[in-house]
């Protein structure tokens, strides 16, 4: 069987956007079908808010996670952040991806495969 990260760098190979891959890789343990997670996951491909996508969807599952958990989400997603930047410097989208003169810090499939990595041990430790 697949691991989660492995589907979610699949589905990324696949056309799904960073933050799709990363949602749907994980959208069972939230109760959602992969087009519910495909289409909640839109919004914050590409760095629309900023921060990584494949983050923004890590911490979706998080978020769900700990209230069904009865855990305070903040801790989660404050730990999830770290361990990413820790990895890459940073969870800002446009600084990871370079451009204007900078180099790149990591390639979208390689935040795809951190950030999922990433949640998997997170979700290992809180379930």
């Amino acid at each position: 069987m697949e691991s989660r990260v492995e589907t979610a760098k699949n589905m990324h190979a696949g056309r799904y956007t960073c933050s799709q891959a990363v949602y749907c890789a994980f959208c069972d343990l939230v109760g959602m079908t992969v087009e519910q997670a495909k289409k909640e996951a839109a919004p914050y491909a590409g760095g629309a808010r900023g921060k990584c996508g494949a983050v923004m969807a890590a911490e979706l599952v998080l978020s769900a996670k700990a209230k069904e958990q009865g855990i305070d989400e903040t801790s989660l997603i404050e730990d999830l952040e770290s361990r990413f930047q820790e990895k890459n410097t940073t969870v800002v989208c446009r600084e990871l991806r370079g451009g204007m003169g900078k180099p790149r810090l990591r390639t979208c499939r390689g935040c795809v495969e951190d950030a999922s990595g990433i949640l998997e041990e997170i979700l290992k430790e809180i379930c």
